[in-house]
């Protein structure tokens, strides 16, 4: 059975490096999967998802004119698992994500799309009221003192 480009199949892992993990499918053939391709979520050790000798379901990427095949495990994974923990988790009550940070990176403000006149407008009046909280700061740092601490006001 000859590998094709798309295709689903089994292999065990025969190493592991920082980048990725090489994998010996049917047949003897060896195969890459680089570290992007391990899992629907950022991966920082590879070692914390893969083991030596562990058999793995990988898809086929793809086989270059140099022989090197390229795999993934996450491709492989049925549609439902491939997305990442943090698009899985969006509603739990903990709101915590796969991302640095924890930030949550879609705003729950945003209800509906707003048209870009609205946008605009928002936009106008944020900028009003920074310029004029900034025009207030800088008429109080002025207030009756010079920088020498002299009163500035004749008497």
């Amino acid at each position: 059975m000859g590998l094709e480009v798309g295709m689903i199949a089994e292999g065990k892992v025969t190493g592991i490096t920082k980048f990725g993990a090489f994998v010996e499918l049917e047949g003897g053939k060896t195969g890459m999967v680089h570290i992007s391709e391990v899992a629907p979520t950022y991966v920082n050790d590879i070692k914390e998802y893969l083991k030596e000798g562990q058999t793995v379901k990988v898809k086929v990427l793809s086989i270059g004119e140099d022989g090197k095949i390229s795999l993934s495990i996450k491709k492989a994974l049925p549609q439902q698992q491939r997305r990442p923990s943090y698009q899985q988790n969006k509603n739990s009550s903990s709101r915590q994500s796969a991302r640095p940070g924890n930030f949550d990176w879609q705003s729950s403000k945003r209800t509906e799309p707003t048209s870009f006149e609205d946008m605009m407008s928002k936009f106008k009046q944020t900028s009003d009221e920074k310029m004029s909280d900034l025009k207030r700061m800088n008429e109080s740092k002025r207030g009756g003192y010079s920088r020498r601490g002299g009163n500035q006001q004749k008497q």
